[in-house]
């Protein structure tokens, strides 16, 4: 007989991992589902200031110390990319690549991914010189001219990551005021490495056979083209829900976001989903905790009351 878990968890982000030691500390037989390295997007973000009890922590680092204690709890943890999900009376049988998994109840904590600009030259050079993660790839381009694209927190704090190894940082918005919370962009405006290039968008990006070296922008307001030297392009504009292999199952919107109640309940009895990939208008760590225990104290009431 295959293994029978109470949950399992998709996705090892701080929602994911925040359930997984909930579920776990209730004596639960809890599986951690992860394609990538615990964390989630933590690992891609170079510090963290408003996460209580740290005055400043590094994203990776808040990643290892969350995930620290789901082993002594038992969660088993593995590597699986998920591919759909199939719902029986009793049971919901996660399928992935290679191996199928078996469970009372699911919890999706898939996240988000981050949205691409779609212009030519992106794809091409993605990896050689375009970016989506500047603490992974930030120290490649030590005293180089490197352009962020975005106006929001992550572009923001990310140029400010990026100017510990950058001679000079510019950032792209194509409107004429920033997104990001105001301690940030005053963060920002203080640095003499950052620049601004307001109303502005990139419309290619252009390199030789190894890299990137410029880009070619057009100004919202005058319609003009110019072309701006840099080394390295470093992508913030915003994320799509990671849900795809969830679609037909009928609990997203329909712009792929799961939507659930405030018992991270979606309309399928024994299928929760929480953090970045639900339907809300706040994505940060500390509200994906909040989710993640609330969905645990809901799966297992939703054990209790199933199994009696």
């Amino acid at each position: 007989m295959p293994e029978i878990y109470d949950v399992i968890v998709i996705g090892a982000g701080p929602a994911g991992m925040t359930t997984s030691l909930y579920a776990a500390r209730s004596n639960l037989k809890v599986l951690l589902l992860e394609q990538g390295a615990p964390g989630g997007q933590m690992n891609n973000t170079a510090e963290i200031e408003n996460y209580p009890g740290f005055a400043s922590i590094m994203g990776p680092e808040l990643s290892l110390k969350m995930y620290e204690p789901l082993t002594k709890f038992g969660v088993e943890s593995v590597y699986g990319i998920v591919q759909q999900i199939k719902i029986n009376k009793d049971y919901k049988t996660v399928v992935t690549e290679d191996k199928t998994y078996i469970a009372k109840t699911i919890v999706i904590a898939t996240g988000a991914i981050h949205k691409r600009l779609k212009v030519p030259g992106e794809t091409e050079y993605t990896g050689r010189g375009v970016s989506y993660c500047a603490i992974c790839d930030g120290a490649f381009f030590r005293d180089k001219k490197l352009i962020v694209v975005g106006g929001g927190d992550s572009a923001v704090e990310e140029a400010i990551f990026l100017t510990r190894f950058a001679s000079q940082v510019t950032i792209i918005h194509r409107r004429n005021s920033l997104r990001a919370q105001k301690i940030i962009q005053n963060h920002a405006f203080a640095n003499p490495k950052i620049k601004f290039l307001w109303h502005t968008t990139v419309e290619e990006i252009q390199g030789d056979e190894r890299s990137v070296n410029q880009v070619r922008v057009k100004n919202k307001q005058n319609h003009t083209l110019s072309t701006i030297s840099c080394r390295g392009v470093f992508i913030y504009i915003g994320v799509n829900p990671h849900s795809e292999p969830f679609l037909k199952l009928g609990i997203t919107d329909q712009n792929g976001w799961i939507k659930t109640d405030a018992q991270m309940k979606t309309n399928i009895p024994g299928i929760f989903a929480i953090g970045d990939v639900r339907e809300k208008t706040l994505r940060q760590i500390t509200t994906a905790v909040g989710e993640g225990a609330i969905a645990a104290q809901q799966v297992y009431l939703y054990l209790q009351k199933t199994e009696t």
